[in-house]
């Protein structure tokens, strides 16, 4: 200390300001070189979820895997079975990122009904450490979502035709459901009206079958699909005990058939997506936040133009920056862009094939480069680098192989 007090004593006036201008600028610079080496050094990991046993198709998966994600190239390297549990066919992260829940797509816990289960995550390794696992009340949950506060879990059963809240206590674990109701009402006709010419797509129109249910934006309201009864219900959401109550207007209804499946909300709020999985559409719909009501705009075909035959949809992601939308197709197997227009309508610019059989769930990673595929029936994940200035995808040459791959979702 004594020798760089007496060197700068010798220096002069505006030596000593310019030499001291320069080792702040050379800290300043140190500190951003190390702050760009451990961004580039963090890892990305993604869990994704299989089936292990038969629903829809073979089940060679065995729980829930752990993935670390090249972040330049997209590519996925497997690090370890993260928790050996049955089918947990979809996965959702707690808002803290400190826990991650799952359904478990069976028909038979605590008699007839599926399950949901808990894990506390391990930041560091992306380890799972099993906290609980409760019914879902209702057989063959296939989707469930946590609402922002990250204080209640949804659950939508396809089999029960039912939906479920679970609380999730201040450890992450889940508790005994504090609302559960099962739908009713008239169903969908076996054919999709919007179906394209010599599709067989019957599947699903036989009973009530919830498969989606997601709090909107503002976590005010929460948005239920029924395929079988062509419906996504609409619900005001208590916040703070955790039950539903019906919107004005409790429904919507979708061309008999066409049997709604997931849907996708624009960042801005003002537009919902929805795609149908018999008929193969997407429609857009304005959502009035204040009173959760949904009016229908626009309905596109999520095939290319001339295509017949049989295309069961599944997923649909719209962008973070809401300038594209993306539409995963099974037996057609590919994925149709759009862009978004600033009134919300969309307009087909391209689609890839999944270079795997049946895409059951596409994810967007964090950062927005690269779109990852679960080919459920070729068992492998497949990695697409989307072109940010156009939305066009294009195939990385990359191929994760996995059992019957069904959900990933991502550790940030």
């Amino acid at each position: 200390m004594e020798g760089n007090r007496s060197t700068d004593q010798g220096l002069s006036p505006m030596r000593l300001h310019s030499r001291r201008n320069f080792m702040k600028g050379a800290a300043a610079c140190a500190m951003a070189y190390r702050a760009t080496m451990r961004a580039q050094g963090d890892r990305l990991l993604a869990y994704v979820g299989t089936d292990s046993k038969p629903v829809d198709g073979p089940a060679n998966g065995k729980g829930i895997y752990l993935y670390e994600i090249n972040q330049a190239t997209g590519g996925l390297s497997l690090l370890h079975l993260a928790a050996e549990t049955t089918s947990p066919s979809w996965l959702s992260l707690h808002p803290s990122h400190r826990y991650l829940y799952c359904v478990n797509e069976v028909s038979d816990y605590e008699g007839n009904s599926g399950s949901v289960s808990a894990f506390f995550v391990e930041k560091s390794t992306g380890r799972l450490r099993h906290l609980s696992t409760v019914s879902s009340h209702g057989a063959g949950p296939t989707h469930m979502s946590i609402d922002r506060s990250g204080k209640y879990a949804f659950v939508a059963n396809y089999f029960g035709g039912s939906i479920a809240v679970l609380p999730i206590h201040p450890d992450g674990s889940l508790g005994a459901a504090v609302f559960v109701h099962r739908d009713h009402g008239a169903l969908g006709s076996l054919r999709a009206t919007d179906a394209p010419s010599g599709s067989f797509a019957i599947s699903g129109h036989d009973a009530p079958h919830a498969h989606m249910i997601h709090a909107d934006p503002a976590n005010r309201f929460v948005l239920q699909t029924d395929l079988g009864q062509d419906r996504i219900y609409v619900y005001r959401f208590d916040s703070s005990t955790g039950q539903l109550t019906p919107a004005h207007t409790p429904f919507v209804t979708l061309p008999s058939g066409d049997g709604p499946r997931h849907f996708a909300f624009h960042p801005n709020g003002r537009f919902m997506y929805s795609i149908q999985e018999e008929a193969s559409t997407v429609v857009l719909f304005h959502y009035d936040s204040v009173t959760g009501s949904l009016r229908a705009q626009q309905t596109v075909s999520t095939l290319p133009a001339g295509f017949t035959g049989t295309n069961f949809c599944s997923e649909i992601v719209v962008s973070a920056e809401g300038r594209f939308l993306y539409a995963a197709n099974r037996l057609h197997n590919s994925i149709a862009i759009f862009a978004i227009a600033p009134d919300g309508r969309l307009q087909r610019i391209g689609g890839v094939l999944t270079e795997g059989d049946y895409p059951n769930h596409i994810a967007i990673g964090p950062g927005g480069s690269f779109l990852h595929v679960c080919n459920q029936r070729s068992d492998q994940i497949t990695s697409f680098r989307i072109d940010r200035h156009t939305g066009l995808l294009t195939f990385t040459d990359q191929y994760a192989p996995l059992g019957t791959p069904m959900c990933m979702a991502f550790l940030e």
